[in-house]
């Protein structure tokens, strides 16, 4: 199991290769962008599955 910490740092990660990413699409050709575009997705869906584990429960299962 990951701590807290650590799911920060891989965030803080992913964020950092998503902009850079981004950098690259405004600068690349028609023929770069699409396998561009589907890395900054992906990027962007492990982003979100990190701020899914962060994220504390609400509530109670069994309430």
């Amino acid at each position: 199991m990951r701590t807290a910490d650590q799911v920060k740092r891989k965030y803080h990660e992913l964020s950092t290769r998503k902009q850079a990413v981004g950098a690259l699409y405004a600068e690349a050709g028609d023929e770069a962008r699409p396998e561009l575009q589907a890395q900054s997705e992906r990027l962007e869906e492990q982003m979100l599955l990190l701020e899914w584990v962060l994220s504390e429960p609400i509530g109670s299962y069994h309430g």
